[in-house]
Parts: C-alpha cells; structure tokens; sequence
C-alpha cells in the first residue's frame, strides 16, 4: 500500500522518491543487505537504506518504474509482503548516490532488550486520534527531538526536550512518577519512532500505551485545519523543510552550518547569513567552515543563475528517522 507525501503535480515527474520502513524479524540481515544494494544498483535507484535484525528502513528514489520494481521485489519477501510506502514524485534528485548499510537498529534508541517486532503499543487511527488525546487521563509525548517539537505539536503534548532519539528511554525512567497509572499516547512524524517507543514503554511495565498510525503527516493529510490539534508546522526531512495542514509546505527553511529549521524571524535575524549560518549556530564555527559554507554557497548560487544544480544545494543526510522524506538526521 502506498501513501502520497505531498500532492502529486499534473505532468509525469522525472524521479519517483519512495521511503518505506518496517519492523520484522531479518535473522540474514548481513546477507539481504547485499541483495538490496545490488537490486538497486542494478536499476539505476539512488537513496539510503538501513537493513538490521529488527527490520528494514529507507528512501529510495530514481526512474518511476524502477523504484515500484523495487518495491515489487521486496514485497515478495514474505517477511516484507506488508511493507508500506510513501511517495512522492519531483524533477530534481534527491541523491546521488546508493548505499545500503547493515545497522544494529533502523532507528536508534540504544535499548537492546526492546522489542519492536514483537511488543508495540496500539495503533490510532488518525481521525480517532482527537479523541483519544482529549481524554485527561492520557499523557500525549512527543518523541521527536526538541528542534522538531520546536516548530510544532500537538495541543497539550509533552516535550521530553530530547537531542537525540537515544536520549528518550533515560527521559521516560526519569518521569515514572508522571507516568505510572496513565494512558500514554505517543506520537512521531511518520510512525517508525512511535512503533520503537511504545515497544520501550512496553518493556517498561505500561500496558496502555499508543501510538499515531502513520504519524504526524497521516494526520495532516487527514484532519482538517478546522478540527485539528495540530499547532504549528511539522518538520519534515527532505526539501520542503516543514509541511502544514493538507501537507502544503510550511513557512521554514533550513540553516546549512546546523541544519536547523529557521522561521521567518530567524531569516530576518541580523545574524542569519544565507547558506553559512544562524541565530541558533552563530558563533559556533571556526573561519575556515565559515569561508567553506560561504564559497559552497556562492558556487550554489552559480549554479541557479545557469539553470543547474549544484551537488551541494542540500547536503545528503544519513537515512531519516522517519519514512516519510526524503533527507534525513537520525
């Protein structure tokens, strides 16, 4: 089953980027991880993939038919026939490059014993999620990274103001006391943190535990901004930044020297310099990444006024901590 992640335009587009993930049990993990790198150098596919014993985790993107022939063929994988996609057609590549890396975890929270495969929490459903968050006996956490939670979240959510993914379980063994005898909902942009976290609660003793199905960007594709909880933008990991309601793109763009999503009044900022740096990095680089970030950025330039694309433009990230885009920061 496919999902879009953005309005698909009316003419053919040139590159199909797919990002799909799913946790199940891959006991030759080493050896599939071959297999996919060479299915995709075989047609051509660009992108990143993660293969580990708990699952599978990537973004892909290349000629339309190519990217659904590799789909097809890790859907005939029995382990992988449920494997769920999402999509999103564009005329610019998003990579250059296919790597394919065998990882201890597709996303990385550093708990061994946590089992996503087998203990997970309970989807919702997004249109059933209002409900579910408006009742005062539920605790609703964001287990994004501050940096995402900082742009946009749910009414009421919690922000357990974490730098990394890795950072969660210590936050939620220092929080028992709020969160013992609760309902706890759990939330993230497009479902493969939730799917980990609610298996950590669950290894943690807490039986009512839930997640978003599909994430942030389900719900907003979903809800209407008239009924929505959602406050704000969401931070998405590839060009677009950060989407918004019916998942039309969002008002921020991203600062080369941190990665950071900057708001209008961070570009306003006297110490924002385009393609070097921010309010939020300022101060934090040396002159020789500064006069780096600023030639790569006059050669990016250059390279818009000749109508070209300059390999640096975005820089490409490790596979995402989500499906849903395209680049990523785990």
């Amino acid at each position: 089953m496919s999902t879009p992640l953005s309005g698909l335009p009316s003419e053919p587009a040139l590159y199909l980027t797919a990002a799909f993930y799913r946790f199940v049990a891959l006991a030759d993990a080493p050896a599939f991880r071959d297999r996919v790198q060479a299915e995709c150098d075989a047609h051509g596919i660009q992108g990143v993939v993660l293969v580990a014993h708990e699952g599978i985790n990537g973004t892909v993107a290349g000629r339309p038919e190519a990217v659904r022939h590799l789909l097809a063929w890790l859907r005939a994988d029995p382990r992988l026939a449920e494997l769920e996609h999402k999509e999103a057609l564009g005329d610019k590549a998003p990579f250059y490059r296919m790597r394919v890396r065998f990882k201890p975890e597709i996303v990385t929270l550093g708990v061994p014993e946590v089992d996503p495969v087998n203990q997970v929490g309970s989807y919702v459903a997004a249109r059933d999620w209002n409900r579910l968050i408006g009742d005062p006996d539920v605790v609703v956490i964001d287990t994004r990274n501050d940096y995402e939670v900082a742009i946009g979240t749910f009414e009421g959510a919690v922000n357990p103001h974490t730098a990394s993914f890795r950072e969660l379980p210590q936050w939620v063994d220092s929080h028992a006391d709020m969160l013992r005898g609760k309902k706890i909902a759990m939330f993230c942009t497009g479902g493969i943190r939730c799917e980990k976290s609610t298996a950590l609660m669950r290894q943690r003793g807490y039986d009512e535990v839930y997640h978003l199905q599909g994430g942030i960007l389900k719900y907003l594709e979903t809800v209407g901004e008239a009924d929505s909880l959602w406050r704000g933008e969401c931070f998405v990991f590839d060009e677009r930044v950060a989407v918004g309601h019916g998942l039309a793109q969002g008002t921020h763009a991203l600062c080369y020297g941190c990665r950071l999503p900057l708001g209008p009044a961070d570009r306003q900022s006297p110490l924002y310099r385009p393609g070097v740096s921010c309010p939020h990095c300022h101060g934090s680089k040396d002159e020789r990444q500064l006069q780096g970030f600023e030639e790569r950025h006059r050669q990016v330039e250059l390279a818009r006024q000749r109508q070209q694309r300059h390999v640096g433009a975005q820089p490409e990230s490790p596979v995402r901590a989500e499906p849903p885009a395209v680049r990523s920061r785990t």
